[in-house]
């Protein structure tokens, strides 16, 4: 259920990241040449992602610092390569597609690397347990459990004081 919460978010914070872009895109396009104005956006749109996703979508609790920003940008280098590749195998094999049929290969291979650029991210970029820190923090707990566990199974023992005999023996007597 947490995987599908993270990919629930995933779609909305990327997707919602990817239609602002493509709207930008074209307005910056009028000031400089398109392919300078999408790779500024492709750019900062990566970074915002890659902060929201290390602060919300997999609630790392801090900043995605400079390893992670490279790790997340070679996946969406991968993913860009990715839809580039399924759009240039349609031109090959069909030279001019109608924009339907262009659009559905591209946002079929758009969903498809998405998917596994989400993966990539959860397992590799925002894994939990991989950052000096937090494994201190998990051993640490690891210990407190381990602790807590042998003194939950320790058998406690009655006190055993002694009885005196006379007051024993008075008891068991019938009166």
């Amino acid at each position: 259920m947490k995987s599908l919460t993270s990919f629930a978010r995933f779609v909305v914070f990327g997707g919602g990241t990817g239609v602002l872009s493509s709207l930008t895109v074209p307005l910056l396009a009028v000031l400089m040449p398109w392919t300078l104005s999408n790779a500024l956006v492709t750019a900062a749109s990566t970074v915002l992602c890659t902060e929201l996703h290390a602060r919300y979508t997999f609630r790392t609790g801090r900043r995605a610092g400079l390893r992670r920003h490279w790790q997340s940008a070679g996946s969406a280098a991968a993913a860009y390569a990715a839809t580039s590749v399924a759009v240039f195998t349609l031109h090959t094999f069909q030279p001019t597609p109608g924009m339907l049929t262009e659009q559905l290969v591209y946002l079929s291979a758009s969903g498809l690397a998405g998917t596994g650029r989400f993966v990539i991210l959860r397992l590799f970029v925002f894994a939990t347990g991989t950052d000096h820190e937090t494994a201190k923090t998990a051993k640490a707990a690891n210990t407190a459990k381990t602790a807590k566990a042998a003194t939950a199974t320790a058998i406690v023992r009655p006190r055993r004081t002694p009885v005196p005999a006379a007051g024993l023996t008075a008891g068991l007597s019938p009166s």
